[in-house]
């Protein structure tokens, strides 16, 4: 709770919910008397699932965190610091951090132009995104994390902040939290693509006509044509 705490308040600092205010160097953001990469690291060394470490360049990551204005004691800025991301379950869900060839984004820079109220934190080859709470889905719940389902393109409360959101990552049950969005291979599919690709399904996976994921056709694209896709269609459909 504590780690949700700081991330929050850092975020209004960050200008998420009011006013950038002057940007805080490096040197108050690196905590190396209490840094959260140690315990990030004990979540991963006692993961279910598979989880990959991206490696980091030390300019992304100075970058990155200057951005964030997230200190590296919380694990928000300790992922985003030490790592260039984490891919879990083979690539099938990727968690944003300072940015690396395989996953070629960072946190701060995908939620420019984004949606306000939120941050996107984490993405899944279907379009589904996962986005920590800072205002646009009401001040009782603060600080958790929320899941736009590509099923039914609903933001649904996950009911954990995103310390508890990482060991889900890391150790959850994926195949019941993906029931009926996997079919058979794949995993051969999700390897041939990099962290900034999805995969479109037609007819989409929201329609009655695209229930069974098995039947539909799907090719890759730009997950960033699957944030607009599925937003657009939120509009249309008056999903709010």
């Amino acid at each position: 709770m504590r780690f949700t705490i700081v991330i929050i308040l850092l975020l209004f600092k960050a200008g998420f919910i009011c006013a950038q205010p002057t940007m805080r160097p490096l040197t108050e953001l690196i905590n190396a008397q209490d840094p959260g990469w140690p315990l990030v690291q004990t979540w991963i060394k006692e993961s279910k699932n598979n989880v990959r470490v991206l490696p980091r360049t030390m300019a992304r990551a100075d970058s990155a965190l200057l951005a964030a204005q997230v200190t590296t004691r919380s694990p928000m800025g300790a992922l985003v610091y030490e790592t260039g991301g984490i891919l879990v379950d083979n690539g099938w869900l990727r968690i944003l951090g300072s940015g690396s060839t395989a996953l070629n984004r960072d946190l701060m820079g995908w939620n420019e132009n984004k949606q306000a109220g939120m941050l996107l934190v984490a993405d899944d080859v279907l379009g589904g995104f996962f986005a920590l709470n800072v205002g646009a889905f009401g001040q009782a719940s603060l600080g958790t994390i929320y899941y736009l389902a590509p099923d039914n393109l609903e933001w649904e409360p996950l009911d954990f902040g995103y310390s508890d959101f990482l060991i889900f990552c890391f150790s959850g049950n994926l195949a019941k939290f993906y029931d009926g969005m996997r079919w058979n291979g794949w995993q051969q599919e999700v390897a041939k693509l990099d962290g900034n690709q999805g995969i479109s399904c037609v007819p989409f996976l929201f329609t009655e006509e695209g229930k069974d994921i098995s039947k539909v056709s799907r090719k890759p694209v730009p997950i960033a044509e699957l944030w607009r896709l599925h937003n657009d269609f939120r509009k249309q459909l008056g999903i709010h």
